[in-house]
């Protein structure tokens, strides 16, 4: 089992203290919020879309440290983004803490910082909040998000 030192490293506390777009945008496509009732995060996102990708973000995050470095990535890399690759990161992370997948690679990278969060169960949902809400954020753009096992066309 990872040691807590591991999870609260100092990179973590980089990211969670260099969260940028953090602020709810104007004139939102989309907004959405993702609630931890574990441990009391929220956090509540606005997305805009044009010509099929994400353009402009804005969130306020109220979450533990590792909440606020999952956000700080997703605030960095998300605009340019399409839905489909989001929900691909999204899954990937999901993965990595549930069932010992790699880390998301590219200029997602950062998210590896979180792969010792595995060991700690409770500790999941807040490091995931804010695909949750990214996500339905993007589901209510008429962007629905694959299930497994489910085909869009």
């Amino acid at each position: 089992m990872a040691d807590l030192d591991e999870i609260y490293n100092s990179r973590i506390l980089e990211l969670a203290g260099a969260i940028s777009r953090n602020g709810r945008l104007a004139k939102p496509g989309a907004t959405a919020s993702a609630h931890s009732k574990l441990c009391g995060s929220t956090i509540d996102v606005d997305v805009a879309l044009k010509d099929g990708r994400v353009s402009d973000y804005g969130a306020t995050v109220k979450a533990c440290l590792l909440g606020q470095a999952a956000a700080s990535v997703v605030a960095r890399e998300i605009v340019g983004t399409s839905p489909q690759d989001f929900h691909t990161i999204a899954e990937q992370m999901r993965a990595m803490l549930k069932a010992g997948g790699p880390p998301p690679a590219g200029r997602w990278a950062d998210l590896g910082v979180l792969e010792p969060v595995r060991h700690y169960k409770a500790r999941h949902a807040s490091t995931l909040l804010v695909f949750d809400a990214v996500e339905k954020a993007l589901e209510s753009l008429n962007h629905p998000i694959p299930q497994p096992g489910v085909h869009l066309s």
